[in-house]
């Protein structure tokens, strides 16, 4: 057979475009073509880790908008909620009506306990203006409501609280202002009385009384504290101490004038609360409440007048307007305040004597100069009691005798002791 009939047949193959293939090519062409097709469904399936992945996320999403959209309707099937969405908790009370002897206390005084506000004429003005003169308030403190007689109610107060006013105000419990007048003063006592209308008086303080009154024992403050803001304020406390003495300057000179007996207390006692009641627990009135000492130093120390010290200062202030004291017209000072060459070479006093009073001056036709009293005489000795200092001579005058009494002194007169005897006259003769 020639090349040339070979040729002839392969050119009739390719002209029918059939290609004879061997066994093993047919199972090539078909296994991949099975992979081709495995891959084209994993891709159109998102086949893989990253698909899955995607897949829960978007699940993830879809749930928490169905809890979201459900959940109103599942909060009214919770316990403790109600049909109107809203969570409604119930918080039970117990309303407990407390008594005790405080509350018994507050309840029988402290509507006889007002406000007072002090009201002083202002004058201002410059070099260009007339002067102009307005009453403003001053300055506020307490007082205690404590007899009505007839159509008029008197409180008293501290006399600090009143001191020059051009008017006097009172606010009563209900807020009502009421137009005071004064019935009378007294600075040594730092005590004054006050009336209103009694119309609008519901209330009077029931006086106690103060030298039954034991340390350690209960008491309780009523007043109206830095104004009428904190009107009716209660504070309690104890009877710290009893005789207690508080030295006072009565005319701001600098020098102690006189020694305040008072009660000692640790109930607060701020400005404003002067004048109002320190009452027992049984809500008798037991002192008026006038100081404290107030220092960075110094905590719950607070002083109020005992009611049985000052029930005869407010009888006499109610009679007659102002304290007739008894006088024996001298003026005087302290031995200790004289320098030791003059209590030697003026004075001549023996060297053993250190304390007393010295006159230094007396009144013509007084009861000193009708007794024989003389200039640079030192009193030591008062009715037999030892006379120390110028309080314990006014303490004696003021507290232990009255108008017309008679009073025996010691004296001493250049070195030699000497007894006068004289009647005490009223201060205001003189």
């Amino acid at each position: 057979m020639s090349n040339f009939q070979d040729d002839d047949k392969n050119s009739d193959f390719l002209k029918d475009d059939k290609i004879e293939k061997s066994p093993l090519q047919e199972r090539l062409e078909r296994e991949e073509r099975e992979i081709q097709e495995k891959r084209h469904k994993k891709k159109s399936g998102g086949g893989g880790k990253g698909g899955y992945l995607f897949t829960g996320f978007i699940g993830v999403i879809i749930g928490a908008l169905l809890v979201w959209l459900m959940l109103p309707g599942l909060v009214n099937q919770m316990p403790g909620t109600s049909s109107t969405g809203k969570n409604e908790t119930n918080i039970n009370q117990v309303a407990t009506e407390v008594t005790t002897d405080v509350t018994k206390a507050v309840d029988k005084t402290s509507a006889a306990v007002v406000g007072i506000t002090n009201i002083q004429e202002v004058t201002s003005g410059g070099f260009w203006n007339p002067p102009t003169t307005t009453s403003q308030p001053a300055g506020s403190g307490s007082g205690v409501i404590y007899k009505i007689q007839g159509n008029t109610a008197f409180i008293v107060t501290n006399n600090h609280v009143i001191e020059g006013a051009k008017q006097l105000e009172v606010t009563m419990p209900d807020g009502s202002k009421e137009e005071a007048k004064l019935v009378g003063r007294d600075p040594w006592t730092d005590l004054a009385v006050i009336s209103i209308s009694s119309k609008d008086v519901k209330t009077v303080a029931k006086f106690g009384n103060s030298d039954v009154l034991k340390q350690g024992e209960t008491v309780i403050a009523i007043g109206n504290p830095l104004g009428l803001e904190f009107y009716g304020s209660v504070t309690t406390g104890v009877v710290s101490g009893k005789d207690r003495s508080v030295p006072v300057d009565i005319n701001g000179d600098g020098t102690v004038d006189w020694q305040q007996e008072v009660l000692q207390t640790d109930a607060a006692i701020n400005p404003g609360n002067s004048g109002g009641a320190l009452v027992n627990l049984a809500g008798d009135l037991v002192g008026i409440n006038s100081m404290k000492i107030a220092e960075s130093s110094v905590e719950g120390l607070g002083f109020s007048i005992p009611i049985n010290s000052a029930i005869p200062i407010i009888e006499e202030l109610e009679k007659n307007g102002e304290m007739n004291r008894p006088t024996m017209g001298i003026s005087f000072v302290d031995l200790t305040d004289v320098p030791s060459f003059y209590q030697q070479e003026t004075l001549k006093l023996p060297k053993d004597i250190t304390t007393g009073v010295v006159i230094t001056d007396v009144v013509n036709d007084s009861p000193a100069s009708k007794a024989g009293a003389q200039q640079y005489d030192v009193i030591v000795e008062m009715d037999g009691k030892k006379i120390e200092t110028a309080i314990d001579l006014r303490k004696h005058l003021y507290n232990n005798k009255k108008v017309g009494d008679k009073l025996t002194m010691k004296v001493y007169r250049q070195g030699k002791l000497v007894e006068l005897s004289l009647t005490l006259t009223n201060s205001n003769t003189l």
